[in-house]
């Protein structure tokens, strides 16, 4: 197994956001993760990628216990993630940005970080290679001189996956990478999370409230609400489920 989560839990005071929360992923799974504001989609991923610690359960990576890693350490075992939010450099280049992904996967001495020794000039060219080979892969290599802030808000979630794939990881979590987007750039996305996948081989867990979408990728969907799971299922099984029906629609009042 790729990716065990087992019983995970997370509370913030008296809120709970995760209640015993378990998900398996193999190489080249696409999983959904959907459900209503609030659900504890996020926060999922949150603990599962280190920015919190579980109060209770355990994740293993590729039979790894990574629970109680630090995120950066987490990151480094397989684990590398988008955010709900776009979080890029304004201040450096479309291909900048990408190189702060891949620079800590770079092998030179204590010295080649101080001077610009031959192994460290090797590691930079090699690095800003693959860097724009991850440009190429997202159509964005064209546009590898530019300031993320000029760039379309479509283009920026395009380069925020380019450096989350930069990381080299095992399971890529996606959070809500089509918000924002224009049916034909979600059509773009579905295409280019399916040959992420097929082409790299890693796991994809994906949040995301364009259903079309997280259906139409997904081989397994889990649903949350109020940080319970209460469906898991192919497509269709979610689709059809009245737990999943009523948490997205709501109950029908019952007449007097």
């Amino acid at each position: 197994m790729l990716l065990d989560v087992k019983g995970i839990s997370k509370s913030f005071g008296g809120v709970k956001a995760i209640q015993n929360f378990s998900l398996t992923a193999e190489k080249g799974d696409i999983i959904g993760i959907i459900g209503p504001n609030g659900a504890g989609k996020t926060s999922a991923f949150n603990v599962i990628s280190g920015v919190y610690t579980a109060d209770e359960g355990t994740i293993l990576l590729d039979g790894k216990n990574i629970t109680k890693m630090e995120q950066y350490q987490i990151t480094r075992e397989g684990i590398s993630r988008t955010f709900q939010n776009i979080r890029l450099f304004k201040g450096l280049t479309v291909l900048q940005n990408v190189m702060c992904a891949f620079d800590p996967l770079s092998k030179y001495s204590i010295l080649g970080g101080l001077l610009p020794t031959p192994k460290r000039i090797s590691e930079e060219r090699k690095g800003r290679k693959m860097c724009e080979h991850y440009l190429e892969v997202v159509g964005l290599l064209p546009y590898k001189d530019e300031r993320p802030e000029n760039m379309a808000y479509g283009l920026q979630r395009r380069l925020e996956i380019a450096r989350a794939i930069a990381c080299e990881p095992k399971v890529l979590l996606l959070d809500e990478p089509a918000a924002g987007l224009n049916p034909t750039e979600v059509k773009d996305l579905t295409e280019l999370i399916e040959r992420l996948s097929k082409d790299f081989g890693f796991a994809i867990l994906l949040i995301e409230h364009r259903l079309e979408l997280v259906m139409g990728v997904s081989q397994k969907i889990y649903v949350l609400n109020f940080g319970k799971t209460i469906a898991v299922g192919t497509p269709d099984e979610v689709r059809e489920n009245p737990e999943v029906i009523k948490a997205y629609l709501g109950e029908e009042e019952k007449k007097c």
